[in-house]
C-alpha cells in the first residue's frame, strides 16, 4: 500500500498494490494495523456507507458537527469521482482549504477524510458507485452542509457545461462564513 500526503497533512491517499492478469485483479483494500500506523492513531470504523450517482451528481459538502463528528475512509468501486475534502477546523491553520482527488474503479485510491473535514464528491460518469467507512454513526440532528460553489473556498470542481445536479439538503448549503464553526471544537 502506497500512502500519497495531500496539501493538507491530515488527509491522505492510500494506493493500493494491484495484482492483475487475464483472469481479472486481486487487492487488499483495507489493513487496519497499516492504516492506524499511517494516521498515527486507532479508529474505530462503525458504519459502512454506500451510494449510486449518475454523471453530474455533486453531494456535498457534509460533515457532522460534535460528539458526532465523522471521520471518512472512501472509495469509488465503478466509475470515478472528483472527490473533495474541506477543513472545517475553526482553529486549524488549515481551516477553509481544500483537497480534491480523483477516485475512480480504475485507480482504486482511497481518500482518508479525517474528523472536522466537510466532504463532497461529484460524479463524472454515470453508474459510479461510492463506498465510505465512517468512525461515527449518522446523526441527522449533527449533520451540516457547506455551499459547494462557496466562492469563499475557491474549490477548482471539473468544468462542465451545466450546473450539478443537487439534493434539496444541497442546495441549502451555507457559505463557510455563514456557518456556526465558531461555536464548534473538532
Amino acid at each position: 500500500m502506497k500512502v500519497i500526503e495531500t496539501n493538507i497533512p491530515e488527509v491522505l491517499i492510500f494506493e493500493p498494490k494491484v495484482f492483475g492478469d487475464e483472469r481479472g485483479f486481486f487487492f487488499e483494500s483495507f489493513n487496519l494495523k497499516i492504516f492506524e500506523e499511517t494516521v498515527g492513531r486507532k479508529v474505530n470504523f462503525v458504519q459502512d456507507n454506500h451510494s449510486k450517482s449518475s454523471k453530474g451528481v455533486l453531494r456535498g459538502l457534509h460533515f457532522q458537527t460534535p460528539p458526532y463528528s465523522q471521520g471518512k475512509l472512501v472509495r469509488c468501486i465503478s466509475g470515478a469521482v472528483f472527490d473533495v475534502a474541506v477543513d472545517v477546523r475553526k482553529e486549524s491553520s488549515t481551516f477553509g482549504k481544500w483537497v480534491g482527488v480523483h477516485l475512480s474503479a480504475l485507480n482504486k485510491r482511497q481518500l482518508w477524510i479525517p474528523e472536522g473535514f466537510a466532504h463532497g464528491f461529484y460524479a463524472l460518469e454515470d453508474n459510479t458507485e461510492f463506498l465510505y467507512k465512517t468512525t461515527n454513526y449518522y446523526s441527522p440532528q449533527h449533520e451540516a452542509c457547506i455551499a459547494w460553489d462557496d466562492v469563499q473556498l475557491g474549490i477548482e470542481w471539473p468544468a462542465t457545461d451545466k450546473e450539478p445536479e443537487l439534493s434539496e439538503k444541497d442546495v441549502l448549503g451555507k457559505t463557510l462564513s455563514e456557518s456556526d464553526l465558531h461555536l464548534l471544537n473538532f
